[in-house]
């Protein structure tokens, strides 16, 4: 694998994923690493001021764009674009979270996006994500391990293991405790502020189990799609040096809710920032964007060893065989097969292997920000991503050498020159 040693990959994607509870967290870790690393961090209210050679990184609630100008800049030149989200399946706290049933203090939930709902029991929980005050400050904030949801047990419901299928709203309340502080009173502590000063808020359930590599080279963490990508974006921009082209490192919150918001792929956001840069650059976009590429990288399925059934019989990825190239006929994933020739060259050229990935014609597949960017921006687009078992779980599982292996694709992908 060319420059990338997966073992330090995977520890610093752990590092990633710890300091990254909620989208709003990843979004600052990512800009906190590459403003560490010589990029400048712009205000979208100011007026921007680029030349050839700069890095810069924009923010916007728990989405953030990073991009890497080349030395030399021409009016086609083009973009290189990683395209991935923030966000994950989990629960989110509702405006009144105090809830009290029994004797047992609770917290008050909602369902966000798709989570495997079993995966959520019996987990010791941490709420994470972002408290807004009266006077609008925004303060980022992380309770450690705080609560559960509880089973209940199997003397009380002895088809458990048949016919389990919790009520969205019954079932996945977590418990904190029999007395003592809400959770809002927590998250505020965290943030040094008094509760009644909380105005608004946007707070997610995690794992609060730390990230471990076990068994014969696995990794399991909460978070991995999409986090898997985002960090194979920063990792990469990190490492660019040289190109033809701008690398753009744009990563969405609220892909697991369809995108569509401010800060979503099929918000304004990238198409905003692409068209100040351009202008700023002497960049003509609309000869830029036909050769620009926009890499769409999200997790996807491994081969579950117990369901072969469930995948295609003559494509069945394994965790350990390198990035996915994802393709499907009804534009559920944006390959096609120009796309196909560059992933290919791409990974010849940073020395990792990949894997096609097609569903199974009886299950429908998800879909991703690919179609989503290449119908508002316009850009040719392809999908890869992490082979995973266990997506949407609470906690997912994949292979140490792939992580590093889509890292070392993007670092190429990035450069243009393939």
């Amino acid at each position: 694998m060319k420059g990338m040693d997966a073992t330090t990959h995977i520890d610093d994607l752990a590092s990633f994923i710890t300091a990254s509870p909620s989208s709003y967290h990843a979004a600052a870790e990512t800009a906190r690493r590459l403003v560490e690393a010589g990029y400048t961090a712009l205000d979208e209210t100011a007026e921007w001021h680029l030349s050839p050679g700069d890095r810069v990184v924009i923010v916007r609630d728990g989405a953030v764009i990073a991009l890497a100008v080349p030395g030399r800049v021409v009016a086609t030149t083009p973009f290189r674009i990683l395209g991935a989200h923030t966000d994950s399946p989990t629960f989110k706290l509702k405006p009144r979270p105090a809830l009290a049933s029994n004797g047992w203090l609770q917290a008050s939930v909602e369902v966000y996006g798709g989570p495997i709902l079993a995966s959520w029991f019996d987990r010791e929980l941490e709420f994470a994500g972002r408290l807004v005050t009266r006077d609008g400050t925004v303060h980022l904030v992380r309770t450690g391990p705080l609560a559960r949801i509880p089973h209940l047990a199997i003397h009380l419901d002895r088809e458990v293991n048949s016919s389990f299928a919790p009520d969205r709203q019954r079932d996945v309340q977590p418990v904190l405790g029999v007395d003592g502080p809400e959770v809002l009173d927590y998250l505020a502590r965290d943030a040094g502020i008094d509760a009644a000063e909380i105005a608004g808020h946007d707070v997610v359930a995690v794992d609060s189990a730390a990230p471990a590599q076990f068994g014969a080279s696995l990794f399991a963490a909460a978070r991995l799609d999409n986090l898997s990508s985002v960090h194979a974006g920063v990792t990469a921009l990190l490492s660019f040096e040289r190109g033809d082209a701008i690398a753009v490192l744009a990563a969405f919150d609220h892909e697991e809710l369809g995108s569509e918001s401010r800060s979503g792929a099929s918000g304004p956001f990238l198409a905003d920032v692409l068209d100040r840069v351009a202008r700023a650059l002497g960049i003509d976009l609309v000869r830029s964007l036909p050769g620009s590429w926009c890499l769409s990288a999200d997790a996807g399925h491994a081969v579950h060893p117990n369901r072969p059934e469930k995948h295609d019989p003559t494509h069945r990825p394994i965790v350990g065989g390198g990035p996915l190239l994802k393709i499907n006929a009804n534009q559920r994933y944006t390959t096609d097969a120009v796309g196909s020739a560059l992933w290919a060259r791409t990974c010849a050229a940073a020395e990792v292997p990949w894997q096609p990935f097609v569903s199974n014609n009886a299950v429908p597949c998800g879909s991703t920000i690919g179609p989503l960017t290449a119908t508002r921006i316009g850009i040719p687009t392809l999908d890869v991503g992490t082979p995973l078992l266990s997506m949407h779980s609470a906690r997912e599982l994949c292979h140490v050498d792939d992580p590093a292996s889509l890292a070392a694709a993007a670092a190429v992908f990035f450069t243009g020159l393939v």
